[in-house]
């Protein structure tokens, strides 16, 4: 058994699926602003997403699934997934972001199992809450570690990748950590790295 994780906004899915929806409503530039000093790791990651999500109070939960339905996935990422699963991985995913976007991604991508918060929606619109397991600069490193332990896997057979600083975290507990199109912050963290927007590079990298 080996254990393939990885991050969903910039990295399994191109772009931040905070910033479509701060699309609809016409605060795109005020959310990426908050977004990009999150994930270089300048802005703590939970205030910064309390912060953000609240931005999308009156989002009507219908146009919010019809955005997470549509959302343009990165180059490759069917490739890297079929490759890890033929080398006998497990492939997860970990998002700070939300469930209703990585749920019918993974479904298609064919990943075993995805982790992420949840949009709070009362009366048919987004209330501007959120809450789940994933709200925390430290969250994917703790669900890594029982991740880990359930399926009897250890950091030698671990494989991450990801983007951002609320990934370090999980970063501590792979030998193999791969950052892609990665801040700063990520890349010194890294064993390898990925420059160009295509997952499919990740075959080059996974024995």
């Amino acid at each position: 058994m080996k254990l393939a994780v990885f991050d969903f906004d910039s990295t399994l899915m191109d772009g931040e699926t905070i910033d479509f929806f701060a699309k609809a409503l016409g605060l795109e530039k005020q959310v990426i602003a908050i977004t990009e000093r999150a994930m270089a790791g300048e802005l703590d990651f939970y205030a910064s997403l309390v912060e953000r999500v609240a931005l999308l109070r009156g989002l009507p939960e219908s146009k919010m699934r019809e955005i997470c339905a549509s959302l343009p996935m990165m180059k490759g990422a069917q490739e890297a997934v079929e490759a890890l699963k033929s080398k006998g991985y497990r492939v997860v995913c970990f998002s700070g972001g939300f469930r209703e976007a990585t749920a019918p991604a993974c479904t298609a991508l064919g990943i075993d199992a995805d982790f992420a918060n949840f949009l709070h929606v009362e009366e048919g619109v987004l209330t501007g809450a959120v809450g789940g397991e994933m709200m925390y600069s430290d969250a994917k490193g703790d669900m890594i570690v029982r991740l880990q332990r359930l399926l009897g896997v250890d950091r030698t057979q671990t494989v991450v990748i990801g983007d951002g600083a609320n990934d370090l975290s999980m970063f501590a507990h792979a030998d193999t950590r791969i950052a892609f199109c990665a801040k700063p912050i990520l890349r010194e963290a890294a064993t390898h790295t990925i420059e160009t927007k295509d997952l499919g590079e990740i075959t080059k990298i996974i024995a």
